[in-house]
């Protein structure tokens, strides 16, 4: 399976869509964004890196689509 992103690419990106980077445990780091009503909580595993299918999961924590979460990715 090919890698997309480093953990440091997705946070930086994340908190640049308004998630604050609230614990970690370990290599999991855990952000959260209030967002209408609602709290999204996002777990990004601290790897150099993310496995395809670990990303997906990250995008739909995050309630995000993969363009969407692109634009923040500098």
């Amino acid at each position: 399976m090919p890698k997309l992103y480093s953990a440091k690419t997705i946070l930086a990106a994340l908190q640049r869509a308004n998630f604050a980077i609230i614990s970690q445990k370990g290599s999991h780091i855990k952000l959260h964004k209030r967002e209408n009503n609602k709290i999204l909580t996002v777990i990004v595993p601290n790897h150099k890196e993310i496995a395809i299918g670990t990303f997906m999961s990250i995008l739909k924590q995050a309630d995000m689509t993969r363009k969407e979460l692109e634009k923040f990715i500098r």
